[in-house]
């Protein structure tokens, strides 16, 4: 299940939207503006709210890390696993 993020509909993703069809994975697209239905809304407001608010960051691998640390800190206090995977567009 994909939100509309420009990401997610880009020409690099879309050129594989095939092969990941024959692997058996299957998009979906929910609506445009529709937070209530994307679960992870509520998680990035939680984020934004608490492990992050007050912070600033000079450059992008510093937000990036303070995001990393923060969904770690919120599956240790919420005892709910975490996996953290990148997708490899290569």
């Amino acid at each position: 299940m994909q939100d509309n993020c420009s990401i997610h509909k880009s020409k690099a993703v879309q050129q594989r939207w095939a092969k990941w069809r024959e692997q058996g994975l299957i998009l979906l697209f929910l609506p445009p503006y529709c937070s209530e239905l994307n679960p992870i809304e509520g998680q990035w407001h939680q984020l934004k709210n608490h492990e992050l608010a007050g912070q600033m960051f000079e450059y992008e691998d510093e937000l990036a890390e303070a995001i990393v640390d923060g969904m770690i800190d919120r599956s240790e206090r919420g005892r709910y696993e975490l996996d953290r995977f990148i997708f490899d567009l290569a």
